[in-house]
């Protein structure tokens, strides 16, 4: 009985691990790549310099995402 429960919280902390794993590159793969220039406004979208700060592109859905 003890050698069943030491299995089964080995188990269940190998299955948490991996799906903590999985998670991090589904959120890495998830987020969105950087655009350039011209991307940005052959998709419509307006390129805005800030100062001290990074350069972004608005586009007409309301995201914004960093030019590289």
């Amino acid at each position: 009985m003890r050698m069943r429960r030491i299995l089964g919280l080995a188990l269940a902390a190998a299955t948490l691990a991996g799906t903590s794993a999985l998670g991090a590159v589904s959120a890495e793969a998830a987020s969105s790549p950087n655009i350039t220039r011209d991307e940005c406004t052959a998709a419509g979208g307006q390129v805005t310099a800030r100062p001290y700060g990074a350069t972004t592109c608005t586009l007409p859905d309301g995201t914004s995402q960093t030019i590289t």
